[in-house]
Order: structure tokens, then sequence, then C-alpha cells
């Protein structure tokens, strides 16, 4: 069971998605907040397709923490990115979002 869950969701609606699943989440504003907010959390979520999100994503991966990032499934180059630099699951924006109340759960 998620407990603690850490955020970067800049857009508007998809942080509200993110808001009502049933960890709650804390959101940060900055990708380089991500590491600090994420030593004591069970989870990260995180929009891939925003600037500086796969440089942040090196140091999460550090602390063994496991992270969610979604994104277009288009771009192919960007999810395999995020993988390479250790998100522990990579969705596409709506595979996530379909299975938000499972994966925050």
């Amino acid at each position: 069971m998620v407990q603690s869950v850490v955020a970067y969701v800049p857009d508007l609606m998809d942080r509200s998605k993110v808001a009502a699943a049933p960890a709650a989440a804390r959101f940060v504003a900055r990708p380089d907040e991500l590491a600090t907010a994420a030593a004591t959390a069970d989870l990260v979520v995180v929009d891939l397709s925003r600037p500086g999100v796969i440089d942040a994503l090196v140091d999460v991966a550090a602390l063994g923490v496991r992270v969610i990032g979604f994104g277009s499934h288009v771009d192919r180059d960007l999810l395999d990115e995020a993988r390479a630099a250790g998100c522990s699951q990579v969705l596409a924006r709506s595979a996530f979002f379909a299975q938000i109340s499972t994966l925050l759960a």
C-alpha cells in the first residue's frame, strides 16, 4: 500500500486527477525539488514531458524510491530516456490515468 506520494505534475487537469487518487500526494513546484521530497516517500509520480524531469530522475532513482512516469505514447525516445534514468514504471499518459486508482493505492 502506498502511503506517501511525491508528484511533479504541473498541468492542473492532470494534477487534479493525481490529487483525487487514493494516496494523498504532495506536489513539488520544480523537478529539482523531487530528490529532497522523495527521501521520505514511498512513490514518486512525474510528468515526463516537462523540462528537467529526466535529469531529476537520476537523483530520485539513487534513493531507491519507486518512480512512475507518464508521457505521450508517441514520444518513444523520451519514454526510453526515462527508463534509462531509473524510472521504475513508464506509462503512456492515457494508461497512467486509466490505472491511477490502482497505481496510487
